[in-house]
């Protein structure tokens, strides 16, 4: 996490909710963002189990809009926009010319010449320059729109029926990774059907000076469902627990998203898009390494730079770890070298000078919960 001093720390519309509930607040990405509430375990089981609500504001926004704006995105990103359809959303991720990831992102298609995107709070200001870069060679307008957006995230199996409550549109046919714009409460949002935590859920996009009753309406309509607010570090244990990438760990600029197992955003058939060339020299020439799951065989506590063994010779290192509250063991994701990188090749974690024995599995760690 980053040591900005608190003075120079963004806020959240909600900010003042997380102190009068109790959070504890650290520095983020910029932002001063709550890491927890009652406790990491207790708000993940929450989500795996019920519902839960996690301010996400810090997320950046962007707007683009113009008749080339199609023609943009197939350019800017790794998938293939032309297979999206009208309030479809699209995984993807942004390259540099050498294969390095400049962020993972979110795509929302409006129509074929407005879309919105969902970038990393640490990359927003970076992604914005970058898109601008490349858009400048295109008709369109291109907006950052983070400042004026706020977002949430309503997550767990029980996160249709409490939003459904407040909603004048139906959520039981929208459908995973899309959207619909809506009025929630009081709010016009944009809700779409995505979550970073393996679970059936939401993301709600509204404006944040009208944002603070949303929050405090869905906590009260959800005491019924035992609803609490989530904070970071619950947010980490449920994204990892699904084998999710985190930017500035599992994937930077000095990952491809093909060693990162991302292969399946990357469309090499696609007649051009930045990056293109590095990523085909990458996939001819073969893998240097690899992006796996692994999970500690005995008790213990897996974190991020922590080395792999192999035979006792090092052979890379986590790049993100945690103790998994619904398995009770400790899991994480490493680059290793392609011979091992194998689901069952035992290896072992360095930890405190020991080499505590792990295992390569396939992630996710946990089922997914997620409606399709």
């Amino acid at each position: 996490m980053s040591q900005e001093s608190s003075t120079e720390l963004k806020t959240t519309p909600f900010y003042n909710i997380h102190k009068e509930l109790g959070a504890k607040l650290v520095p983020f990405a910029g932002w001063d963002m709550p890491i927890q509430y009652k406790g990491v375990i207790q708000e993940h089981l929450c989500v795996r189990n019920g519902v839960g609500i996690f301010d996400v504001s810090h997320m950046g926004e962007m707007d683009i809009r113009g008749k080339e704006s199609k023609k943009l995105l197939q350019k800017l990103v790794t998938n293939d926009i032309e297979k999206m359809l009208d309030h479809s959303i699209l995984y993807t991720v942004m390259c540099y010319e050498d294969g390095g990831v400049v962020d993972d992102l979110l795509v929302h298609r409006f129509s074929e010449d407005h879309y919105f995107l969902c970038v990393n709070a640490a990359n927003s200001d970076k992604d914005f320059q970058w898109v601008r870069k490349i858009a400048a060679a295109y008709d369109v307008t291109v907006s950052d729109t983070s400042a004026e957006t706020a977002q949430l995230a309503i997550q767990g199996k029980d996160s249709e029926q409490l939003l459904q409550r407040l909603c004048d549109v139906s959520l039981n046919d929208l459908r995973y990774y899309h959207f619909k714009k809506a009025k929630i409460h009081k709010n016009d949002c944009i809700i779409s059907r995505t979550g970073y935590t393996g679970e059936d859920g939401f993301e709600l996009y509204t404006d944040s000076s009208l944002a603070e009753p949303l929050f405090l309406k869905i906590l009260e309509e959800g005491k019924s469902f035992n609803i609490q607010p989530i904070g970071l570090a619950a947010r980490d244990t449920l994204r990892l627990e699904m084998g999710y990438a985190l930017y500035g760990n599992d994937i930077t600029a000095k990952t491809s998203p093909l060693e990162a197992g991302l292969g399946w955003v990357v469309k090499l058939q696609k007649e051009d898009f930045v990056g293109k060339e590095s990523l085909n020299k990458q996939k001819e020439a073969g893998l240097k390494r690899k992006l796996v799951g692994i999970k500690l065989l005995q008790r213990g506590v897996l974190r991020p730079h922590y080395p792999v063994f192999a035979e006792g010779q090092p052979v890379g290192e986590l790049t993100s770890g945690t103790f998994s509250p619904s398995l009770n063991m400790g899991i994480g994701l490493c680059y290793v070298s392609p011979e091992h990188s194998q689901v069952g090749t035992r290896l072992a974690v360095g930890i405190r000078n020991q080499q505590v024995p792990a295992e390569i599995v396939k992630p996710p760690f946990v089922p997914p919960g997620v409606k399709h």
